[in-house]
């Protein structure tokens, strides 16, 4: 086993295209697919299962894979640090609902990690993308929440792709408003309160479902309903529109603007939300400076 193999078994999983991961590592791809197919005789297992799309991670390569990426990131720090080479490019990817504390979150670990040359991901995307890109390597920490709705379904499928949901925090519904909207002037929102405005939800593809909803309010509950793909949009039509959005009630001035509000919602309900990560692997050092700053900034 080499330190090169390990480099390459990772950056399949990555591409999820062996073609793909060639071009990205500048090798053929029969020489390519001949160095994981060594590591994985030689280590004994099957990583990667492949059919005619491309390859997909086994439950025991995830595990594999996980080990590795330590392992190429214990490498890189020890050149860094005694070969004084820096060339080595910090990578880390994160798949969350639209939630501020997440990208505060980021920006540290940045701030932190990321040295002279970095290749860092943050995307802000649907549930099943988020369930998605954890299971497939793409994103080494997902952020979601759970409720009384969903919690059955979205379970099940984390347990399907081997995957764990870790608790950061349990957040009673709240509503985001403009500032000029009236509710904003009430300490405590009702449904009824809201029937005449808008209902700002995110579109979640061919999964829009109340499983897979980022707002625990249905919107088939509501009359005037507008799916939206972006927290930007979102707050525009929030504020032109005097629309509403249901969420934790978590609000970064700076990021969201001084003309949002968080007000409490009376709904019998609370969202449980927390991270997504692989089962077994051990998080790498940006996981584990993001993982703290979440904490700090919920």
């Amino acid at each position: 086993m080499t330190l090169q193999q390990l480099k390459y078994a990772v950056t399949v999983a990555e591409c999820g295209n062996v073609t793909v991961a060639s071009q990205k590592v500048f090798i053929s791809q029969p020489s390519l697919t001949a160095a994981v197919r060594e590591l994985e005789k030689e280590m004994g297992i099957v990583i990667f299962s492949r059919t005619n799309k491309g390859v997909t991670v086994t439950n025991e390569g995830n595990e594999f894979l996980g080990y590795a990426r330590q392992v190429l990131e214990q490498a890189a720090l020890l050149e860094e640090k005694y070969l004084n080479k820096t060339e080595h490019k910090s990578r880390f990817s994160v798949t969350c609902q639209h939630y501020s504390f997440a990208v505060n979150a980021f920006v540290d670990v940045i701030k932190e990690c990321g040295g002279s040359e970095y290749d860092y991901t943050l995307r802000e995307g649907q549930t099943s993308q988020i369930i998605d890109d954890v299971s497939r390597l793409n994103s080494e920490i997902g952020i979601l929440y759970l409720n009384k709705t969903n919690e059955h379904v979205i379970t099940k499928l984390l347990k399907k792709n081997d995957l764990v949901f870790n608790l950061l925090f349990t957040a009673k519904p709240h509503v985001f408003l403009s500032t000029h909207n009236p509710l904003a002037k009430k300490k405590l929102v009702t449904l009824k309160d809201l029937e005449p405005f808008p209902y700002l939800t995110f579109e979640q593809g061919d999964y829009n479902s109340i499983y897979f909803n980022e707002e625990p309010l249905p919107s088939i509950d509501h009359r005037l309903n507008i799916k939206v793909s972006d927290r930007a949009t979102l707050f525009n039509l929030l504020i032109g529109l005097n629309g509403f959005t249901v969420c934790s009630g978590i609000i970064d001035n700076e990021l969201n603007g001084s003309n949002i509000v968080a007000r409490p919602l009376d709904l019998a309900d609370c969202m449980r939300i927390g991270t997504v990560t692989q089962k077994n692997v051990v998080p790498s050092r940006y996981a584990k400076v993001y993982l703290a700053s979440l904490k700090k900034y919920i």
